[in-house]
C-alpha cells in the first residue's frame, strides 16, 4: 500500500510540474497532436502527377506523334514543349520548367521498317527520385505497349483478331501492388514517422522535465521530498504520466490520422494496443536515461533533434536494411523506434498479428526491461548522491 501511495504522489506531482511547464507541453502535447496532421497534410496526393517534360522528335511522322499522344496522355507525365534541339530542352531542365527531356532519334521510323531495334532516349532530373519514376514508368510503358502492335505488324500479324491479340500477349499477367496499391509517398512514408514522433517527443519532454529538475535542485533530478526515496517508485511515478498521455495520443495518431488521411489501415485495434504498451515504456525508461546527460533545459534539443532523421534511416525503411553496413545494424538496435516503425507498419500496411510481429514485440519488451533496470540503477544513483551530500 505505501508502494503504491508513493508512487501516486510522485506521479501526481510529475504531471503537476508538466502541466505548468509550457515547454514540455508544446513537445509532448502540441507536437505530438499537430506534426502528424501535417506531415500527412503535405503529402496526401501520394503520387506526383503531371511532370512536365521537353521533346525533341527528330522523326516527326505518325507513329511518333502516336507515341507522344500516349506519352502525354498518362496520370505521371505533361508534355510543356517540343523542342528542336537538345540544347534548348536541357535548358528547359536547367530553368526547372520541365523534370526530364524524351529523345525520339531520326532513325527510328527507319530502324522499325528495316527491322532493326531502335532507341528511345529519357533524360531525367535525379534531383528527385519521384520525377525519375514518374517520367521512366510512363516511357517504358508506352514503349512496351508500341512494342505489341509493332511486333503483330511486321512480324507476327495473325488471320483472325484474336491471333493477333494472343500473339501481342502470349502471357496475361495482373499487376498487383501489395501493401501500398497507389504506389504513394504518404502510405511508405507517414505510418513510420508517426512511431518516430512518439519516440523523439517523449526524449524531448523527458529531456526537458530533466534538466528544469537539474537547474531548480542544484543539479539533482530529485525533488528534495519524502516521496523519492525508492528509484522503483520514482522511475514507475515519473513514467506513469507520459505512459498514459502517449498511449491517448497514439490511439489518435492511429485511428484519427490514418482514416482522415486514407492511410492503410489493414491491422486490428487489439494489435495495436498490445504492441504500443511495450514502445512506449521502452522510449520513456530510455529517454530517462538519456536525459542523464542533460544540465539544462535546452540541452535536450541539441541532444535529441538531429537524431530523428539517423532513426530513420537505420529503421531499414527508407534505406534497404540488407544493404546496410553490420555496424548501423548493431546501432540501431539501441533504439526503440526501429522496432517499433517495422512492427507497426507491419500492422498497419500487412495486417501483421502479433505472431507475425513476434521479434519485434519481444525486442520492445526486452529493452523496456534493460532501460528500466538502468533508470533504476541511474536513480538509485542520484539517491546515494543526495544522501551524502546531506550528511556532509
Amino acid at each position: 500500500m505505501k508502494t503504491i501511495l508513493n508512487i501516486s504522489q510522485i506521479w501526481y506531482t510529475e504531471l503537476r510540474g508538466i502541466i505548468r511547464d509550457k515547454g514540455i507541453l508544446i513537445f509532448i502535447l502540441f507536437v505530438p497532436l499537430a506534426y502528424p496532421l501535417l506531415y500527412s497534410y503535405v503529402y496526401t496526393n501520394e503520387v506526383v502527377r503531371d511532370v512536365p517534360v521537353a521533346i525533341v522528335n527528330g522523326c516527326d511522322n505518325a507513329m511518333t506523334r502516336d507515341m507522344l499522344r500516349k506519352i502525354d496522355a498518362s496520370p505521371d507525365v505533361k508534355i510543356i514543349a517540343e523542342c528542336t534541339d537538345m540544347e534548348e530542352a536541357m535548358q528547359l531542365v536547367r530553368e526547372q520548367k520541365a523534370y526530364g527531356v524524351v529523345r525520339i532519334p531520326e532513325s527510328f521510323s527507319r530502324d522499325l521498317s528495316l527491322g532493326d531495334q531502335t532507341h528511345l532516349g529519357v533524360y531525367c532530373d535525379m534531383s528527385s527520385l519521384l520525377y525519375y519514376k514518374a517520367i521512366l514508368l510512363t516511357a517504358t510503358n508506352v514503349s512496351l505497349d508500341m512494342n505489341k502492335d509493332i511486333k503483330v505488324e511486321h512480324h507476327l500479324a495473325g488471320t483472325t483478331d484474336r491471333a493477333d491479340e494472343v500473339a501481342k500477349t502470349p502471357i496475361e499477367y495482373d499487376y498487383v501492388s501489395l501493401f501500398n496499391p497507389q504506389g504513394g509517398f504518404a502510405a511508405f512514408l507517414i505510418p513510420p514517422v508517426l512511431m518516430l514522433i512518439i519516440q523523439q517527443t517523449l526524449f524531448l519532454g523527458i529531456g526537458m522535465s530533466m534538466g528544469n529538475s537539474r537547474e531548480k535542485y542544484r543539479g539533482s533530478v530529485i525533488r528534495p521530498n519524502r516521496w523519492y526515496k525508492n528509484p522503483v517508485n520514482i522511475v514507475f511515478g515519473k513514467g506513469l504520466p507520459y505512459f498514459f498521455l502517449y498511449l491517448l495520443l497514439a490511439i489518435y495518431m492511429f485511428v484519427v490520422v490514418t482514416r482522415m488521411f486514407t492511410l492503410p489501415q489493414l491491422g486490428h485495434y487489439e494489435t495495436f494496443l498490445v504492441f504500443i504498451a511495450p514502445y512506449l515504456l521502452s522510449c520513456i525508461f530510455l529517454g530517462m536515461v538519456l536525459s542523464s546527460l542533460v544540465y539544462r533545459r535546452e540541452d535536450c534539443i541539441m541532444l535529441f533533434v538531429f537524431m530523428s532523421v539517423p532513426m530513420l534511416f537505420m529503421s531499414g525503411l527508407s534505406y534497404p536494411r540488407a544493404s546496410m553496413p553490420e555496424f548501423w545494424k548493431y546501432v540501431s538496435y539501441i533504439f526503440p523506434s526501429t522496432f517499433g516503425m517495422n512492427g507497426y507498419v507491419r500492422i498497419t500496411a500487412m495486417g501483421a498479428t502479433l505472431q507475425d510481429i513476434k521479434p519485434e514485440f519481444c525486442a520492445l519488451w526486452i529493452q523496456a526491461g534493460v532501460y528500466f533496470v538502468t533508470a533504476c540503477l541511474y536513480y538509485r544513483h542520484q539517491i546515494l548522491s543526495l544522501v551524502r551530500k546531506s550528511k556532509s
